[in-house]
């Protein structure tokens, strides 16, 4: 069982010939709309994956909100401890070019309204060893509450970094397993992907921690117990980057949650997030687990 406690949203995409400058304005594209927030996209990973998962969050009473939890629902992620604030629903505005790239603006909505509070009571009836699955799209007091939660527990706390907030160098040793983009990560460390393995080693050691930092198409590296482990990313040709990390973290929870090694868990996430690039937005790229059996073979 995975708890992910995070954000929950709607996606307003707009795929556009390239992404624009400051100021400018480029015309052309079409515009849809898809489930989103990172918490939600982690959760529905780690459903299709194969897991059960509980998703813990916020939102508003609009409109929006029934259109951002369709696919949760359908995909049987259990919703019982979502809550509904007076309010928006979040909304993520994003922007695609024709080489997949992405630009995204968040407004948070009823992800604000969530507190260390709900930290209390989604988390404290877990077993030990329970995974805990978390981010930055909500506010920062309950991530940091959740993490604190989950170290007294004992539970295996998952920390995505994204996105990167002035506040991540504190929360970010907090986790059992941190799990970021290598401009995160030179964000958190100050070092660049010339420094990379080194980074990732002297961090792990001395917070103590599985630090995995995701690499696009070259896959993604994690140091633990003084070792480096990499995998490799599935060659495809993006259509949209916009939900890898995401359905990388989820599938990476299921595949440890299922009992695999960190390798194993990691290499099927890699599967899986570069699947999520073949189709446009977030949830509805994420992969069924029989998708990703298929393209391991």
């Amino acid at each position: 069982m995975i708890t992910v406690f995070g954000s929950t949203g709607l996606d307003q995409i707009g795929t556009v010939p390239r992404l624009p400058g400051p100021g400018e304005t480029v015309l052309g594209g079409v515009f849809a709309t898809a489930p989103g927030g990172k918490g939600s996209n982690q959760a529905l990973a780690a459903r299709r994956a194969g897991s059960q998962v509980k998703h813990v969050g916020a939102v508003g009473d609009d409109l929006f909100a029934t259109e951002a939890t369709a696919l949760l629902r359908a995909g049987g992620v259990d919703l019982t401890a979502l809550k509904v604030s007076p309010g928006a629903t979040a909304v993520a505005m994003i922007f695609v070019d024709a080489h997949g790239e992405n630009c995204i603006a968040v407004l948070p909505g009823a992800n604000a309204t969530i507190t260390p509070a709900d930290a209390d009571a989604a988390l404290a009836s877990l077993p030990k060893g329970g995974i805990v699955m978390l981010q930055q799209e909500i506010a920062q007091p309950a991530t940091e509450r959740a993490l604190d939660i989950a170290r007294a527990r004992g539970l295996v706390s998952i920390l995505n970094t994204a996105p990167y907030l002035d506040t991540t160098p504190d929360l970010a040793p907090k986790a059992s397993i941190l799990v970021a983009n290598e401009t995160e990560f030179e964000l958190l460390t100050g070092h660049g992907i010339e420094e990379l393995d080194a980074a990732m080693t002297d961090w792990a050691r001395e917070h103590n921690q599985t630090v995995i930092v995701t690499l696009g198409p070259d896959g993604a590296k994690a140091a633990v117990d003084g070792k480096l482990i990499h995998v490799p990313a599935m060659p495809v040709k993006p259509v949209d980057t916009v939900g890898a990390g995401d359905t990388f973290c989820g599938y990476l929870a299921a595949g440890l949650d299922a009992g695999l090694d960190l390798e194993a868990a990691m290499t099927r996430a890699a599967v899986a997030a570069s699947l999520a690039c073949l189709k446009p937005g977030a949830q509805p790229a994420i992969p069924l687990a029989a998708e990703v059996d298929a393209a391991m073979k």
